[in-house]
């Protein structure tokens, strides 16, 4: 840990308004019962211990928001690392009422961000015993309003964050292709009008769709929601048409630890998964107070 008197680092702005939002949500008019229980002058030094062990996420969102509230860090663990039970992730000092008010918004941040990273580092795990080139990718489930923190938890954990926004990548997905007719031509319409810088990804539900995108022109065809007898048979039938080397092949829906490597095997290059997000297990967290004083 190294010692932090402030947040000195430059944050995006929407990182402050995050932790804002969630410290207006949880004190709302005030801490009520700190304020009849803790005496105003009192400060005090607490540790956010960890209770598990996993991958680090969340730490710059939990000590914003204690320093929000004007406290003092004095020393923290840097995101991305690993951390077992007992483990002191930050210790902070300042006026008591302000460390317990940003208690609990601290250690959500820390829990939920540390559950996707942790969840995230296990399935790159899996994965990549037995395909060392794959790359675990989040999906676009994810919570509500906290889309960056979630994709930056993941890329923590040592996965791909996908695209973060509708504006960022052009996925045809299966409601695009019911409208315009085919597979085919709706890549063919986005390769028309998307700028060269743009890859096209499409997604596709059938072996022979795989075929279809790859010959109009797609650079990515994601494999959706298929078994992995089908994944191989797909694989199979671009490489007899010549199409392998030039597309890269993700596979989608229903992956989770129990079969990424069972798809991972396959050859795929890319395997992305909503349970990183969506079904991630929190990894607990507390906050102690270790010494308190009457600031004179």
């Amino acid at each position: 840990m190294r010692p932090q008197g402030c947040l000195s680092m430059v944050l995006p702005p929407y990182v402050e308004q995050k932790v804002r939002e969630a410290l207006s949500e949880d004190i709302g008019m005030g801490d009520l019962t700190s304020e009849l229980v803790v005496p105003e002058g009192a400060w005090a030094e607490a540790e956010v211990i960890a209770k598990e062990e996993g991958i680090l996420a969340g730490v710059r969102e939990a000590k914003l928001a204690f320093v929000i509230l004007g406290a003092r860090i004095l020393e923290a663990m840097e995101d991305g690392s690993s951390v077992r039970p007992g483990d002191v992730v930050i210790r902070v000092e300042g006026p008591a009422r302000a460390l317990l008010a940003a208690e609990r918004t601290a250690l959500n941040f820390l829990m939920r961000m540390s559950g996707i990273a942790t969840a995230t580092a296990e399935l790159v795990r899996r994965a990549r015993a037995v395909n060392p080139a794959v790359r675990v990718a989040a999906t676009r489930k994810t919570a509500p309003c906290l889309r960056e923190l979630d994709k930056r938890a993941v890329a923590l954990g040592g996965g791909d964050t996908h695209r973060l926004r509708l504006d960022d990548c052009i996925l045809i997905k299966d409601n695009h292709i019911a409208i315009v007719g085919s597979v085919g031509e709706a890549v063919r319409k986005a390769k028309m009008a998307a700028s060269f810088t743009r890859k096209v990804e499409v997604e596709v539900s059938r072996p022979e769709e795989a075929v279809e995108a790859a010959r109009a022109g797609a650079d990515i065809v994601m494999l959706d929601n298929f078994t992995v007898e089908d994944v191989k048979k797909a694989l199979e039938l671009l490489r007899q048409e010549g199409l392998r080397d030039k597309v890269l092949v993700e596979v989608s829906g229903r992956i989770t630890p129990d079969n990424v490597a069972d798809y991972a095997r396959m050859g795929v290059d890319i395997i992305s998964s909503g349970y990183i997000t969506h079904s991630a297990r929190a990894l607990d967290f507390s906050m102690e107070i270790v010494r308190s004083w009457i600031q004179g």
